[in-house]
């Protein structure tokens, strides 16, 4: 099963707050989990989805593309949502979870793919940012091989705790899963990465003359 936590979008993406202002950094975490969303829609050879989550634009996203939904009332973060989530998965018997962040929209359906092609049969794979700090996307067959603990720096520990378990771990490096967002550089860097996406078309309507709108102002 692929797993999507998404948190209250209300509040996302606090690091860009020098940038966007809230009503702003909710609208450009929204266009991001839609790119997401419809890219794992899309995909051809997709297992069911489900979105760990009780923010609604989320639950009605999940809704029109007949995705589960896996309510998420305390929101506790990335971590416990899919600690939660995980054991969901293994008290119903599947088999793998594949765990996706709602903030790389420039995720390829051939990435997926990749991951599903070089996943063992018991062990796990791992894809790193494109920093190589955190880690967007872990597939792990049992489902629970490992616990995931996110956040800046969760590359290294995902991958000595793969390690550890004496499975394989293979290590793939997919440029589109690659690029999240957390800082203002990540934006332009999505600026000027080739693509349509709805994030893209989102972040170029705000910066035609190369500029960001910032709580009112603007900021080069």
């Amino acid at each position: 099963m692929i797993l999507v936590p998404v948190k209250n979008l209300s509040a996302a993406k606090q690091r860009l707050a020098a940038l966007l202002d809230q009503p702003a950094r909710t609208e450009l975490a929204q266009a991001m989990l839609h790119d997401v969303v419809a890219t794992l829609a899309a995909w051809s050879r997709r297992p069911a989805c489900a979105l760990v989550t009780s923010d609604p634009f989320a639950i009605e996203l999940a809704q029109q593309c007949d995705f589960e939904i896996i309510p998420d009332p305390a929101n506790p973060g990335e971590t416990g949502a899919i600690e939660m989530a995980t054991s969901i998965c293994v008290s119903r018997g599947i088999d793998s979870t594949l765990v996706i962040p709602a903030d790389i929209p420039l995720i390829q359906a051939s990435e997926l793919d990749q991951i599903l092609d070089h996943a063992p049969g018991k062990g796990s794979v791992l894809a790193p940012a494109a920093d190589g700090r955190g880690t967007n996307a872990a597939f792990r067959r049992p489902a629970n091989l490992f616990p995931l603990r996110f956040g800046n720096d969760s590359f290294k520990p995902h991958l000595a705790a793969a390690q550890a378990t004496g499975k394989p771990c293979i290590v793939l490096q997919l440029p589109g899963i690659a690029i999240d967002v957390d800082n203002p550089e990540d934006l332009q860097q999505l600026l000027t990465h080739p693509g349509e996406t709805r994030t893209q078309s989102l972040l170029r309507r705000w910066s035609l003359d190369g500029r960001f709108l910032a709580k009112g102002s603007e900021v080069s």
